[in-house]
């Protein structure tokens, strides 16, 4: 009903109003638009100065060469470091990775769901497609053609806004009343070699009819590839050992250590790259995954829209509708090949070695291996070895996402009060589709066994013979032989296509109503006073192939290929207050309150209250303290089961770098199945705001402002801690699989063959840990980068309030005009210094300090020389990105090894990333006053990002990037 209701009103807004227009006479009664800006509902009040408020006007955006909302916003200080702004360049090929195609913007570095994104003042259906469980708004759905301006504020804003302002708040602004029509073009590429090109075209028509002004847009984006192999700092792995064991089949597979006579892994002597040498000796057929890394997927976007604006008697009436298509394609590393139960080193029948065969018979690699029976999926036994590889295909998935938006409201004024009201339908599908690189592992299992039918079934096995029914059964697939079309045809069949499909959706309504109150001290008063109601609905399913099912061992029908499957919705009724006091001349008070109900978690209020002092007409002091709430994600709130890795950080519990980590302060990735958690609170956040705006004369303005955010009940998983709370709790210690509808940690069966000194094994409560892991040590001598307890796969873990943190820092602008007979000239720098930013480490009460650590600098800067004469424009630009440490935490004993041999790391085991500073240059010409060419060219001098090794790529693809010298040329033409 709620839904039905929602549609019948934005339909009988969008119709009734036309046709009330188009009888009426044309007015004379001029009008004037009562403002309201980001962080205010108030209208008509000059709030200007007021709030720490960025601004991006259109003058901005067209002189920044910017061809999406992402190339705009990621070099704002704002919006740089941490748990960032990001794009497809982080996207992967699994489902569950960032969406490919996709972009979100992040304030303060907080995470992309802290920040909340508004149009025109309303909501919007965040990507049914989460990063992780984090739901956002992609804001390359947003047309860049449509927007006027951006306004940026970033501090709490819940008590005005409600959910998800923990960090601030985006407002895109669309343009209206638009008059004439204009065409934009661009078109830029890399001056290195390879085409990396962008192109795009827009086009913007407004016109008059009577009362009504209809703004009409349209816009066509292209994208080219840019891979990691085309830039030299990212086509090779950083450092040597850096490799994974697993190499390509086409490259040849390695055989498990555990087949081998002598304990190593062993190379086929049909490697194709020269051959790697190991931590212990092993020479080893290598992966690296620099090969098969983009760093900018392939991306196309069209969208279209209007918005249209009439008026009719005293009532305005508004509405803007746009439509967008996004099409992409994302690729991560080759699937892992594994045993049919995901454990290492895949059995392959003995027959595979004969192409090693030599003329008289003999065959080298057989004498140094260990020939072992198994069991096939049809139950015959037969004998083989074990080997380790990967496909020779990039997992490739296709993404395709289509948005609309509907906003309908009408305006007026009862008296010296403003009112509006209207509704919004926001939605955003998405769907997507692996197109190569992923195979069904049962599939290719009875390939490399013989058992595999012509069909794509398996064979069945009657005690004497294979079976295939009425198909015929394949010859078995070899993966030492290369080069082979039957055989590849056999690898072939065994590819799979899973799919996903999720839909976003927002109805929501919304009233207010705002003016002068009451007088004190003989100045005005005035209020806001609104209400809002929204529903918002989630699914996100993939195919069946892509489940993790309990009634199959939460096996994935599919190698290397996660999923989540989330549906959840929930409305929400809000109300709010907005008071604007004028105490003296001198000062103001602003104060707001706002109360949300949600039916899933309850209701939360949020306060904000605000003073400013204006001793002078060119200084005002502010400062704001606020609360803001961020309500459980619908996906966080809805995931049934999903399939992804989790990080537990050895460095944060020694307890648990003990048994799981030989004592290192190291962390470590492992398969897990994430649940959602109906218990989940909101997570909270403090904010307080304090600065001043300084505008000494027409061309000079300054501002300062102190923020800081304590930030608490963030919502994630937490595997240290669950493994923590494991070492006592035997409930969540498990023997192989976590049992169906259980929680907790899953051991190798070996664990659980071995007792402590009483004992107890591992799944008994009292056991001692300890002594079970030194019992293993014993039994089964593993070697000597393996003394720990043997995790097995799958852990099931659920999503918590995980813990809290805090940052603090100055945002500074300054800019300085001067005029000259020939032009303007001026100067002006911004940027962001971090004091603070503490959080507590997963799974301990320690803190730890994550400025100056990696993705986390401490200074962000923008300084820019703009000269403005009649016929052209010239703007030389720079951006700094400070030092901070590299992710060596997170290496390899063998990479740390060889870090220390190349002398680049200091006293303290650390390596820092240097500072960047990267020039731009933009100018323009005014050829007529109906053309403008215009020429761009960021990273002039072609300076490369400072160099990461805790990095595949060897840079950090959030604060810098590998484009080098990029030029742009476009044409602004009106008419």
């Amino acid at each position: 009903m709620f839904r039905q209701l929602t549609i019948a009103a934005a339909i009988s807004a969008l119709l009734c109003p036309v046709a009330y227009a188009n009888t009426q006479n044309n007015s004379d009664t001029s009008n004037i638009e009562r403002v309201e800006i980001t962080g205010s509902r108030l209208k008509g009040v000059d709030l200007e100065g007021t709030v720490p408020l960025t601004v991006l006007d259109q003058d901005a955006i067209i002189r920044s060469g910017a061809n999406t909302i992402h190339e705009l916003l990621k070099d704002l200080s704002v919006l740089k470091g941490g748990n960032g702004t990001f794009s497809t360049s982080e996207s992967g090929g699994t489902s569950n990775s960032t969406p490919a195609g996709q972009a979100a913007a992040s304030l303060r570095g907080m995470g992309p769901s802290a920040t909340l994104t508004l149009i025109n003042g309303r909501r919007v259906a965040p990507s049914s497609f989460a990063a992780g469980t984090e739901n956002f708004v992609d804001i390359n759905a947003i047309p860049l053609a449509a927007i006027e301006r951006i306004e940026i504020l970033a501090t709490g804003a819940s008590a005005v806004y409600g959910a998800d302002a923990v960090a601030g708040v985006i407002n895109y602004i669309l343009k209206e009343d638009f008059t004439g029509a204009q065409l934009n073009g661009a078109f830029s590429n890399s001056t290195a070699q390879g085409d990396n090109s962008k192109t795009q075209l827009n086009l913007v028509y407004g016109t008059k009819i009577g009362d009504t002004n209809l703004t009409l847009f349209a816009d066509i984006f292209d994208r080219n590839p840019l891979k990691a192999t085309d830039r030299a700092i990212s086509a090779t792995a950083p450092l040597t050992n850096s490799y994974s064991y697993l190499p390509t089949l086409e490259n040849a597979p390695n055989v498990y250590y555990y087949s081998s006579r002598s304990g190593d892994e062993l190379p086929a002597p049909n490697c194709q790259t020269p051959l790697t040498t190991t931590e212990y000796g092993e020479e080893i057929c290598a992966y690296y995954p620099n090969q098969h890394d983009y760093l900018e997927t392939p991306f196309e976007s069209i969208s279209a829209g209007l918005m249209l604006n009439s008026q009719f008697g005293e009532v305005q009436w508004h509405t803007d509708f746009f439509f967008s298509q996004t099409k992409s394609t994302a690729y991560s590393s080759p699937a892992p090949i594994n045993q049919i139960n995901d454990s290492d080193g895949p059995f392959v029948l003995e027959d595979a070695l004969f192409i090693f065969d030599n003329a008289d018979g003999s065959n080298a690699l057989l004498d140094q291996l260990y020939i072992d029976p198994f069991t096939t999926q049809s139950g015959r036994t037969v004998y083989g070895f074990g080997f380790d590889a990967r496909f020779n295909d990039p997992r490739t998935v296709e993404v395709e996402t289509k948005n609309f938006r509907l906003v309908s409201s009408l305006e007026g004024e009862i008296g010296d009060w403003s009112w509006e009201t209207g509704v919004t339908l926001s939605r955003s599908r998405s769907s997507q589709e692996a197109v190569a690189g992923v195979y069904n592992r049962y599939q290719f299992h009875g390939a490399i066994t013989g058992e595999l039918c012509a069909d794509g079934s398996l064979a069945s096995f009657d005690g004497d013979n294979l079976n295939c029914g009425n198909s015929q059964l394949l010859p078995f697939y070899n993966p030492f032989l290369q080069g082979d079309a039957s055989n590849d045809a056999i690898l072939a069949l065994t590819q799979a296509r899973p799919t996903r499909d999720g839909e976003s959706t927002v109805y929501g309504w919304d009233a207010n109503i705002s003016g002068e109150i009451f007088t004190f001290n003989d100045l005005p008063a005035y209020a806001a006073i609104g209400v809002e109601v929204r529903q918002e609905e989630l699914k996100d399913i993939p195919s069946n192939n892509a489940r993790a099912d309990a009634n199959n061992g939460y096996l994935v029908e599919v190698f290397g290929f996660g999923s989540s499957v989330s549906q959840a919705k929930r409305q929400q009724y809000a109300a709010f207050v907005e008071l604007n006091v004028s105490l003296t001349e001198q000062i103001e008070l602003q104060a707001a309150g706002r109360y949300d109900h949600f039916d899933d978690f309850g209701g939360t209020f949020n306060p904000k209250i605000g003073l400013s002092y204006r001793p002078s007409d060119s200084l005002i002091v502010r400062g704001s303290w606020s609360t803001s709430f961020r309500a459980p994600s619908l996906t966080q709130a809805g995931v049934k089961l999903r399939t992804t890795q989790s990080t537990f950080d050895c460095g944060a519990n020694q307890a648990v770098a003990d048994l799981y980590c030989m004592g290192d302060g190291t962390q470590i990735s492992v398969n897990t199945l994430e649940l959602g958690n109906p218990q989940l609170k909101a997570e909270e956040s403090n904010a307080i705001s304090v600065g001043l705006a300084w505008s000494p004369s027409q061309n000079t303005n300054l501002t300062v402002d102190y923020w800081r955010f304590e930030h608490e009940e963030v919502i994630d998983t937490n595997m240290t801690a669950v493994l923590d709370r494991a070492m006592s709790d035997a409930s969540l210690r498990h023997c192989g699989l976590v049992p169906q509808n259980q929680q907790g940690i899953a051991y190798e069966a070996q664990v659980c063959d071995v007792t402590d000194a009483n004992g107890l094994n591992i799944e008994q409560q009292g056991a001692n840990l300890r002594q079970i892991l030194d019992a293993y040590i014993s039994e089964f001598t593993p070697r000597d980068d393996e003394l720990f307890l043997p995790l097995y796969r799958d852990h099931v873990i659920p999503l918590e309030n995980t813990g809290s943190q805090t940052l603090a820092g100055i945002d500074f602008k300054f800019d300085q005009r001067f005029n000259f007979k020939e032009g303007d000239f001026t100067v002006a720098i911004s940027g962001t210094h971090y004091l603070t930013y503490e959080r507590n480490k997963p799974g301990s009460d320690s803190l730890e300090k994550l400025i100056g650590s990696y993705r986390y600098p401490k200074d962000i800067a923008r300084i820019s020389f703009d000269w403005d004469a009649k016929d052209y424009y010239f703007t030389l630009s720079a951006n700094y990105t400070s030092r901070y440490q590299d992710d060596i935490e997170g290496l390899r004993a063998r990479e740390i090894e060889e870090l220390e041999g190349l002398s680049v790391l200091d006293s303290k085991g650390q390596h820092q990333v240097d500072d960047w500073l990267v020039w731009d240059l933009a100018s323009g010409y005014f050829v007529t006053d109906e053309l403008t060419l215009r020429l761009s060219i960021t990273n002039l001098f072609d300076k490369e990002p400072p160099r990461v090794f805790g990095s595949s790529r060897g840079f950090d693809s959030i604060n810098h990037n590998a484009d080098g010298t990029r030029y742009q040329l476009g044409l602004t033409y009106t008419f």
